[in-house]
């Protein structure tokens, strides 16, 4: 079989995949738009966009109307107003929309988040992607926040970020959709339940996407947001050797030395006071054996580069 031959059955099945997005949003006038225009321009539409408002008390309705006019595929779900916010309220205001499209023929569902923007062929990357490699379950890629990302010298790459994550279908059914937990980590929850659960997950780096909302408020914050990551990262079931090593590798980053403190900190302090874990001791185990196997490559790797 000749290399074009290849190339061309897999750009059809790539295009025979039929995707589907899923877009929580509140009060996302400032960014919204430049969400729905990536979208609207990409190479390959999804068969159905549903933009489900949380409630939204700004503009974010009535932009996304504008645009339902002349995109058909486009579908807006009111949510009703409610003074609460956590993130199990992302999870169902999801829920809610994919009660709505369950029932279609698709392939892929995408959780996209309202305050991203991305080139035209962002979607037909990741299709490809899917068409691949059968086993992937969830792909996405990094986003870029004021000309930065993550270091994926030290980040999994296996993670998938929520700003926009696509999973397929069978893998999504597979792991029970996301699991609403008030205090976060949704995203990761799912993502490390597909790798368990045998999926592929991954990170492709060779393209990007933009997050617009800036993530915390500044300086004055980046000590509490450290401490609260911490916490995090005690009930997501971090073993305590990797988040030992984690905080010394913080250690280098503003606040120096004090920010890794604080985020070691964080996690001693939801050990002190038995902070509830929301994941299974399967997960639990699974999760800590996969970071034990990362910190002994990170350690053969710098042994490696110190020779």
């Amino acid at each position: 079989m000749s290399e074009q031959t290849v190339v061309f059955q897999k750009e059809n099945i790539m295009r025979r995949l039929k995707y589907i997005i899923i877009t929580p949003a509140r009060n996302e006038e400032a960014y919204i738009e430049k969400t729905i225009q990536s979208i609207v321009s990409q190479t390959i539409l999804p068969a159905k966009w549903v933009i489900v408002s949380d409630g939204s008390t700004d503009r974010t309705d009535k932009i996304v109307q504008q645009y339902m006019a002349g995109n058909p595929w486009i579908n807006l779900v009111r949510m009703p107003d409610h003074r609460d916010r956590h993130f199990a309220g992302k999870v169902r205001c999801f829920n809610a929309g994919y009660e709505s499209v369950k029932d279609l023929d698709f392939d892929i569902i995408g959780n996209l988040d309202a305050d991203i923007s991305f080139d035209q062929e962002y979607f037909q990357f990741l299709l490809n992607k899917f068409a691949e490699i059968p086993t992937l379950g969830v792909a996405g890629t990094p986003f870029v926040q004021d000309s930065s990302t993550y270091d994926y010298g030290f980040t999994n790459i296996e993670h998938v970020s929520g700003a926009c994550q696509l999973f397929r279908r069978e893998c999504f059914e597979d792991i029970g959709g996301y699991v609403p937990i008030k205090s976060g980590g949704i995203d990761w929850i799912a993502v490390t339940t597909a790798r368990m659960k045998g999926w592929k997950t991954r990170t492709f780096t060779d393209k990007t996407c933009l997050h617009h909302r800036k993530i915390g408020t500044g300086n004055a914050n980046i000590l509490v947001a450290r401490f609260r990551h911490g916490i995090k990262d005690y009930y997501l079931a971090g073993h305590p050797i990797w988040q030992l090593f984690r905080a010394v590798y913080q250690m280098k980053y503003k606040p120096y030395i004090i920010g890794g403190c604080t985020l070691f900190a964080g996690y001693l302090w939801a050990f002190l006071c038995r902070y509830a874990r929301p994941v299974s001791k399967e997960l639990m185990m699974f999760h800590r054996k996969e970071q034990m196997v990362r910190l002994k490559r990170i350690f053969l790797r710098t042994f490696k580069l110190a020779r």
